[in-house]
């Protein structure tokens, strides 16, 4: 019907048009966002998963970081034991030296200076030794144990150890005569022994902390993964969909010229 009251077929056109351009915006924004979800009103129940999901990785990427710390705390204690190690070679070395009796009594004093000032490094090592102010070469000035965090319920604990001389149980030894120098040989054995021990304890604790540093890693690659295939959104199938709508906007506002013509007819009729 040819009115000039209604001009039923811009508004049909119109409200074609209006869809059409909600349409191309919203592919315009999940193109420009690289997300498929940007609101709640996008798919609320994918909203709801990705968020969880993103916390999810946010906490494994920070247990990943707390390993990473705790490895590099267990290389700063176990690079000074390196150091403590290399010193007590030395006094076992001395103590060896200043046991045989070709050497004068002031030679001696000269190998046990040397040996002294060595028992007061190890145990400077022990006491000063620390990582964000935490010791754990000396038991007497630490909390015994550092507990690195991974998660909900999840932490690998780090226990302390004691390398001082007096724990290694050299503290008291002296390379004064032969005898003396004979026995301290002997203690340093057992030293060197628990020493090592010590030592070794940090290497286990390092080598599991590296292996649970890689499964967080590939825990939280994977999640990222899934959380991609919740909110990112398809390049191609968004592309498909941009051209589609451009198009019938184009069209839409062709038609609506159209449309907005057709009164023009009714007004010849009057004339």
């Amino acid at each position: 019907m040819l009115a000039i009251k209604n001009n039923l077929m811009a508004e049909n056109a119109a409200r074609h048009l209006g869809l059409s351009y909600e349409s191309l915006a919203k592919s315009i924004e999940r193109l420009s966002s690289g997300l498929r979800i940007n609101s709640a009103k996008d798919d609320a129940a994918g909203l709801a998963v990705r968020e969880l999901m993103r916390a999810d990785i946010a906490v494994l990427q920070q247990g990943a970081r707390n390993a990473a710390d705790g490895i590099s705390m267990l290389q700063t204690m176990e690079g000074a034991m390196a150091t403590i190690d290399d010193l007590l070679v030395r006094m076992k070395e001395l103590a060896e030296q200043a046991s045989t009796g070709s050497y004068s009594t002031a030679q001696r004093t000269i190998m046990n200076n040397e040996y002294q000032q060595m028992i007061a490094e190890i145990d400077r090592i022990a006491g000063d030794t620390k990582f964000n102010s935490i010791h754990l070469l000396d038991s007497a000035n630490s909390n015994n144990a550092a507990t690195i965090h991974f998660g909900v319920g999840s932490s690998i604990t780090v226990s302390s150890v004691n390398v001082t001389t007096s724990a290694l149980g050299i503290a008291s030894t002296t390379l004064t005569s032969t005898t003396s120098a004979q026995s301290a040989l002997n203690l340093m054995e057992t030293a060197i022994q628990r020493k090592d021990s010590a030592r070794a304890s940090f290497g286990y604790m390092m080598n599991r902390l590296e292996a649970t540093h890689a499964v967080l890693n590939i825990q939280s690659e994977n999640m990222m993964a899934s959380e991609s295939r919740i909110s990112d959104v398809d390049v191609a199938t968004e592309m498909a969909n941009l051209t589609r709508n451009q198009v019938l906007s184009q069209a839409g506002v062709a038609m609506l010229s159209q449309a907005n013509a057709m009164p023009q007819m009714a007004l010849r009729l009057l004339g």
